[in-house]
């Protein structure tokens, strides 16, 4: 073992090699497998990041709004540095600063600080502020301090800062998305509703969707049905903007004006059930027109499912280059079925795009078996299990409901598979099994553009097709002798 300066670096504990190597073996066994199930405390390898992450990635969504965390500049570098690291891009937020003071005294004087140099520096028209640990385990009371900050000149009275609470250590990144969307959709449409105005427009939520091709390719099919929106939370142009030489702060996301406008829509739609419970549930409540929710559209089935209620509800017929596309996704599956019928799959992620990955393979004829969620529900899993119910190639697919990674390794060594889908954190499981890992979902830290290639809609079967096919031919290419080493495969 060495470092980079080449020096040699003495472990803590010695072990000798014939325990190392026992050790080894003993983890790749079903006794291991059982001891590694019975735990209960512990979590290694999460497949789930925290909330806070989820927040900020709302406030990137909307028009040159200010992500700000109230807490340490420690956990602002990580939310931050996790979506820089993602999508590549710069992902500008500012913190309160929190340190050993504020655990003690609270946190006021530093937000009232932060708010005041965020506003003259940084000129935003909205600062969206969430918590991270240290302020939630003290209980700082957000509501009191920016009432106080206004009273006291920090920031303009009438200058929109929408808050929630985001603790890092109780749910996971789409809850953090959750509560933050909910928090900026009832600032910006306070009072904004009017009696007898309808916008026209279809209000859409994509949910934590860290896919910027995606929100490309939703933009792109309702132009194809010349249907108005208003993208709630559009990350876009946030994260995928072109580089010209000019840094711009704040380079894209939803109008504000649009943004409050939206309780005045036509239809309000999300994608992303999971991800959006609790501000879907208030839109129901609050928004005029229709609300629909709808499963994340992957494959062929829930892209049907999709197309054909955006028809319905804006009384359109499906545009002959959108059903140009599913002939095509259909011939991509079939032209590609033989590479992937009857292979194995590992899948973990979030709910939403769990659901997608399940339907997606068994269309495609291939066996979801090992299906993992670290942060899930007894909901989801019926709904796993009843998605698996549809297909007999789900028959013999095992749901784990807040299990981690590290559960993930002993499923996959002791009950082996032939690939696995999920994000990069997958890739220690899937080296050990020596399995391909197919990265989607987030984050995505070792690959580069994958975020900009659209995995939702017919396209995105395409993509997905292609990806997961060719990498399975590559296999057959690396590792065949030179008998069977053909030009068509």
């Amino acid at each position: 073992m060495a470092n980079n300066l080449g020096l040699a670096v003495k472990p803590v504990t010695e072990y000798a090699e014939e325990e190392v190597k026992k050790v080894c073996e003993w983890i790749n066994t079903e006794e291991y497998k059982e001891k590694n199930f019975a735990r209960q405390a512990l979590v290694i390898n999460p497949a789930h990041a925290c909330q806070p992450v989820g927040a900020e990635l709302v406030a990137h969504g909307f028009e040159q709004t200010l992500p700000m965390v109230h807490g340490s500049q420690g956990c602002a570098s990580y939310f931050r540095s996790t979506l820089n690291r993602h999508f590549r891009e710069p992902a500008p937020a500012v913190s309160s600063a929190m340190t050993e003071d504020g655990a003690v005294f609270g946190g006021q004087n530093n937000l009232f600080e932060a708010l005041e140099n965020a506003y003259v520096l940084y000129k935003p028209k909205m600062i969206s502020i969430f918590t991270s640990c240290m302020p939630e385990i003290i209980g700082d009371d957000l509501t009191a301090f920016i009432k106080n900050a206004r009273q006291k000149g920090h920031i303009p009275q009438d200058f929109p800062l929408p808050y929630a609470h985001t603790s890092s250590f109780n749910g996971c990144h789409i809850h953090g998305y959750d509560a933050m969307l909910l928090s900026i959709l009832q600032y910006l449409t306070g009072g904004k509703q009017i009696e007898g105005r309808c916008t026209g427009k279809l209000n859409f939520i994509a949910g934590f969707d860290v896919n910027t091709g995606n929100y490309r390719e939703y933009k792109r099919i309702f132009k194809e049905f010349g249907i108005p929106y208003t993208f709630l939370a559009d990350i876009s142009d946030s994260f995928d903007s072109p580089c010209d030489g000019v840094y711009r702060p704040y380079p894209g996301g939803t109008r504000l004006d649009d943004a409050a406008d939206s309780i005045n829509g036509k239809v309000t739609m999300t994608v992303g059930p999971y991800a959006t419970t609790k501000t879907f549930g208030w839109i129901k409540d609050n928004y005029s027109g229709k609300h629909v929710s709808l499963p994340t559209p992957f494959g062929i089935a829930k892209t049907d499912a999709f197309v054909m209620k955006l028809a319905e509800l804006f009384g359109k017929p499906v545009p002959e280059s959108i059903k140009a596309e599913r002939g095509s996704a259909v011939d991509a599956m079939t032209d590609a079925h033989q590479y992937v019928h009857g292979k194995k799959f590992a899948v973990y992620g979030d709910p939403d795009y769990l659901l997608g990955y399940i339907s997606f393979l068994l269309e495609m004829g291939a066996k979801p078996y090992h299906i993992l969620c670290s942060k899930g529900s007894k909901k989801l899993e019926k709904e796993i299990q009843a998605l698996l119910d549809t297909s007999p190639y789900g028959k013999d697919g095992k749901i784990y409901i807040n299990k981690d990674l590290w559960h993930m390794r002993s499923l996959c060594i002791t009950d082996p598979v032939d690939a696995i889908i999920g994000d990069t954190h997958g890739k220690f499981v899937a080296r050990d099994a020596g399995i391909p890992l197919f990265r989607f979902g987030f984050p995505i830290f070792d690959r580069v553009n994958l975020h900009r290639h659209p995995l939702i809609g017919y396209q995105g079967v395409i993509n997905m097709v292609s990806a997961i096919c060719n990498k399975f031919i590559d296999i057959v290419d690396e590792t065949c002798d030179d008998r069977h080493f053909e030009m068509m495969r």
